[in-house]
């Protein structure tokens, strides 16, 4: 006998259905991409991959909260070259990173644990920086996220007996894989998504569109964004980790201004009023970077070799970042999930009134 209180497979379906359109397709480039696509393919999809990770993470401050941050990659960092610390090249940490502690430089520890750690100080960074910031507001806050970003280039780039200053420190086991990163990517965006409809997603949100009626109405601003802050720090630390284990090196000029203002180009061009935004955003991006990378490197057209001159790609992508804010500030997914049509249907009985 079917209880009335247990949701019905079509409600189930309904709920998920944002999530799973998101998924599934993800799924299936992983799937094809393996049996039929080249390694440099192959090695596109674990970038566009780790990626979605950085960038939902990136969303669930940015997109919820309305406050663009400009720091993010510090927590980045921060995971990376913990996760560094704790896995890489046993015998030569005590020459190149002798400030290590003992604990860390004369001894590894298993990779499972280490990602664990990594992530879970990823995250205490942006709780302890988000008690400071979050109590600032609009552009202040914005700004104040680059000076942390700042602060941590300036440390990380000089602290040469324990993170190599700005050398690269390589050797780092590299295990992610394709399918690695899609459960990554999949379970950023399932938390992502549960947050956003959770009552701490739906405060935030309401501070996102009027500030002092959710004031009024008993939202506190500071801690609805500290929880975002925080629990976007772990996901982007999650993406610190992905990355420095795929690359199989970590160096801090990888977690500054250039990277920051992709991961926002990301999320600006797919609209970060939406998960759904954020995810499409990176597809975009990345495939129009894998596109202009190979015309740059050159192709053979009639038996000629022809080629883009070098930076093309980013002429294209800053022109086509401009050609949205222009003519679709909301981004190509106008701040809307991607729904049944009923439910579509709804939401636009709703906005139209």
């Amino acid at each position: 006998m079917k209880s009335k209180t247990m949701p019905s497979l079509a409600a189930i379906g309904r709920f998920w259905f944002p999530v799973l359109a998101l998924v599934v397709p993800l799924a299936l480039i992983v799937v094809v991409t393996g049996h039929f696509g080249g390694l440099s393919l192959q090695r596109t999809v674990i970038e566009m991959l780790i990626s979605i990770v950085i960038v939902v993470g990136l969303y669930v401050f940015v997109g919820n909260s309305g406050i663009i941050s400009f720091g993010h990659a510090t927590f980045m960092a921060i995971a990376a070259y913990a996760s560094a610390w704790q896995t890489c090249c046993e015998m030569l940490k005590p020459i190149t990173m002798s400030g290590l502690p003992h604990f860390l430089r004369d001894q590894s520890i298993p990779l499972l644990p280490s990602a664990v750690v990594s992530v879970l100080l990823a995250g205490a960074a942006a709780f302890l920086t988000g008690l400071v910031i979050m109590r600032l507001t609009g552009l202040a806050a914005s700004i104040s996220t680059l000076a942390v970003l700042f602060i941590l280039n300036v440390v990380y780039s000089n602290w040469d007996s324990v993170t190599m200053g700005s050398a690269s420190i390589v050797g780092l086991p590299t295990y992610v894989t394709a399918w690695l990163a899609l459960i990554c990517a999949v379970l950023a965006i399932v938390i992502a998504y549960l947050y956003q409809i959770s009552a701490f997603g739906l405060a935030i949100r309401a501070t996102r569109e009027d500030e002092v009626a959710a004031a009024a109405s008993g939202i506190s601003l500071y801690w609805s964004r500290l929880i975002a802050f925080t629990l976007s720090g772990f996901l982007v630390g999650l993406g610190g980790v992905l990355q420095a284990h795929y690359l199989g090196t970590v160096s801090i000029n990888n977690f500054f201004l250039s990277f920051t203002f992709l991961a926002l180009a990301m999320l600006i061009v797919g609209g970060m009023g939406s998960l759904a935004g954020a995810v499409v955003g990176v597809v975009v991006i990345t495939v129009m970077i894998d596109i202009f990378r190979r015309l740059e490197s050159g192709i053979s057209i009639g038996g000629e070799q022809w080629s883009l001159p070098a930076g093309t790609q980013e002429l294209i992508i800053a022109g086509f970042m401009l050609l949205i804010l222009v003519f679709r500030k909301d981004g190509i997914m106008a701040g809307r999930e991607i729904g049944l049509p009923q439910q579509l249907q709804r939401e636009k009985g709703l906005i139209n009134g």
